[in-house]
């Protein structure tokens, strides 16, 4: 949803930019976006989002993974 209010934002400033007038008073370098932040304890989301990852079992996924990665790399390469 961001990306793509970044997207309409800069069609419009790309769609308006050839105003001389308007051009040379505001450069698109200069142009600042601003959020809206809504939960600003962003310790408090990764250890939430670590926890997520251990309780919901990823981290065993992550860890078969990585050796059966590290197997089959060992396997193929001479």
């Amino acid at each position: 949803m961001v990306v793509l209010d970044l997207q309409a934002v800069t069609t419009i400033w790309h769609g308006i930019s050839y105003l001389p007038e308007l051009n040379s008073q505001i450069s698109i370098d200069w142009l600042v976006l601003a959020q809206n932040v809504t939960d600003p304890d962003v310790l408090g989301q990764m250890q939430r989002a670590f926890n997520n990852f251990i309780q919901s079992g990823q981290v065993w996924a992550f860890g078969i993974g990585l050796v059966v990665g590290y197997v089959f790399r060992g396997m193929t390469s001479f």
